[in-house]
């Protein structure tokens, strides 16, 4: 009876701490922060807008290295008209428990090239993060932490493709050899 009961206890002390799973709020605008987050998301200083683009989380333990950031929550797309560089806020739930510190990114890309980061990145179109902001997750009910200290970025890139930046040799050859022509011309 004794053993059943350990069992029983044991299960549910591992059930509980499975469940023990905290919260953050990936926003790129709150403004009843203190300090308020202000992070609009820029092309050229133009706010990104719609569907045509998505950002997602991504996180990692504040003490590990910045190659093990993961994706967290789904994607979301940015907001259209005068709210276009801001994406709508939902609260992210991680596997991390209450009060862990951990780094999320904001990673930004055109919805174009596939449904996630890395596909954008693989495929040379546009995409972008921010730098890393500190905070520690929460467990309800504490309110999930915000994102405070994320900035605002315009280096959301675009990498042409290969075979454009090949073209573009090419072009860049053949006006460097006819100069040349021309130059040898007068010299003979």
């Amino acid at each position: 009876m004794k053993e059943a009961l350990c069992v029983t206890v044991a299960a549910v002390l591992a059930a509980v701490s499975s469940l023990a799973q905290g919260q953050f709020t990936f926003a790129n605008k709150n403004l009843n922060t203190t300090p308020p987050i202000d992070a609009k998301i820029t092309c050229g200083g133009i706010g990104l807008a719609g569907s045509a683009y998505w950002a997602q989380a991504y996180i990692k333990l504040a003490t590990d290295p910045d190659s093990s950031y993961a994706a967290v929550g789904a994607a979301v797309n940015f907001r259209t008209g005068a709210a276009a560089g801001y994406i709508v806020p939902v609260v992210v739930t991680t596997t991390y428990p209450n009060n862990t510190a951990v780094t999320v990114q904001m990673r930004v890309w055109d919805a174009s090239s596939g449904p996630s980061y890395e596909a954008a990145v693989a495929s040379g179109k546009c995409y972008g993060l921010s730098i890393g902001v500190e905070l520690k997750v929460a467990e309800a009910p504490t309110p999930p932490a915000d994102m405070i200290g994320l900035q605002s970025f315009d280096g959301f890139c675009c990498i042409p493709e290969p075979s454009s930046l090949a073209l573009a040799a090419l072009g860049a050859t053949v006006l460097w050899s006819s100069r040349r022509r021309k130059a040898c011309v007068g010299w003979a």
